[in-house]
């Protein structure tokens, strides 16, 4: 099937997802969550023939690519999160009468169909059409083609489910071509797709940003920030360090960049650095940095002005000495891809003015970046996390998949 017959079919089927009722809807996630469950031996099979065909890839992506037992029960669980939720149609955001009596209201409406761009990552398939489902949008998923025999087989699973138990799924569409040219059409088909939304590499977004003909909504790469103020806790620093950095560094949420406040440079870095070191992470250093490890300088980088703006999605980070909050917060400005940043600090004006003047969507005072996730914020799945300021920023949730109309009520007004 071509591309513009995916998205035409699509299309077509967008009033069926947004006149469905919560109860259908509810029903229908927890069909699709069950049949993940049951079908997790056919999915994994074809996981694991794409892990192979694309052995060759960086080890990120092979770790975004892969599907296991407890990630499908991970991705069925936040399917039922998604459930418990509120359902965000049809909810009344705000009403009035205005100078002539109309009784006018804002209503929360779906996007429409609603098209998805995205590398190696088959739990996003699954995410996407739960978000897409209980928020009554028709999707369009183009996943790479390193992930498409697994997306095929999780579309495969969820519709199949839909229709044995008596639900239409055909607002639930797959791109077969997983070529560029593919790509490139899919940016260009504004006549049946109402939003995109790339989720992947930094090029990727950039390219769908540079070439779609429908609305993008962007969601970033992820150059976050740990800052350690003077007062914070150096135990918690490196907690937090290790966590960001080496839980799954190749996630958009993970640190990639440190900073340390220079008043206790000489006694912090040496042990935030040396557990870098210890745990095989290559760290790129300015020279200040350099000069408060001197047991460890041989075996830092010298930092170039690169370093300080780059997402390594790896074993690497980059660490700069600096003055003080001021310093630290016009360093992630500048440098920052505006995703989550971080301050240990005992300090609340510290923390205050960092909260205040971060520009980022999500800025953290003693915790991890890696909170930043529509799970972990409560949202269930998530399509993905927004760096922009319009229309979503942050995880994008049921409430971020909304657009609204008015709906006005008079009896018989007529304007003068």
């Amino acid at each position: 099937m071509t591309v513009r017959e995916t998205c035409q079919i699509a299309k077509e089927h967008v009033a069926y997802p947004a006149l469905l009722s919560s109860d259908d809807k509810n029903k229908m996630l927890g069909i699709i969550a069950d049949a993940l469950i049951e079908n997790s031996s056919s999915i994994l099979c074809e996981n694991a023939k794409d892990i192979e065909r694309g052995k060759d890839l960086p080890a990120y992506l092979i770790d975004r690519l892969r599907l296991t037992d407890d990630r499908i029960k991970g991705i069925a669980e936040g399917i039922r999160q998604v459930i418990a939720l509120d359902d965000p149609i049809g909810k009344v955001l705000a009403k009035w009468v205005n100078h002539a009596g109309l009784c006018i209201s804002r209503v929360a409406v779906p996007l429409g169909v609603v098209g998805i761009i995205y590398e190696a990552r088959p739990n996003v398939t699954c995410d996407v059409i739960a978000l897409c489902l209980k928020t009554g949008n028709a999707v369009v998923l183009r996943g790479s083609k390193d992930a498409y025999g697994t997306n095929a087989e999780l579309v495969r699973v969820v519709k199949n489910a839909l229709k044995a138990n008596g639900y239409e799924s055909e607002f639930i569409q797959l791109i077969e071509d997983t070529s560029r040219a593919g790509a490139e059409e899919f940016m260009h088909m504004d006549e049946f797709i109402d939003v995109l939304v790339p989720r992947g590499s930094a090029k990727l977004i950039q390219t769908v940003k540079k070439n779609s003909t429908m609305p993008v909504i962007e969601t970033g790469a992820g150059n976050c920030h740990l800052y350690v103020e003077k007062s914070g806790d150096p135990e918690i620093a490196l907690n937090i360090l290790l966590n960001g950095k080496l839980q799954r560094p190749g996630v958009c949420n993970a640190l990639e960049s440190l900073l340390i406040d220079r008043d206790i440079a000489d006694t912090v870095a040496p042990l935030l650095i040396g557990a870098m070191i210890d745990n095989n992470v290559t760290v790129h250093g300015c020279k200040e940095t350099i000069a408060a490890c001197p047991e460890l300088a041989d075996k830092i980088v010298p930092a170039s002005e690169e370093d300080f703006a780059k997402e390594y999605l790896g074993y690497e980070i980059s660490c700069k000495i600096v003055s003080g909050v001021d310093e630290a917060i016009d360093h992630i400005n500048k440098y920052s891809t505006h995703h989550s940043e971080a301050i240990i600090t005992k300090n609340n004006s510290a923390a205050e003015k960092f909260l205040k003047e971060v520009d980022s969507a999500a800025v953290y005072v003693n915790a991890s970046t890696r909170f930043t996730d529509g799970f972990e914020f409560g949202f269930g799945a998530e399509l993905g996390i927004s760096t922009q300021k319009l229309h979503a920023r942050g995880p994008i949730g049921l409430e971020q998949m909304t657009s609204f109309k008015y709906t006005i009520i008079g009896d018989g007004q007529c304007r003068k």
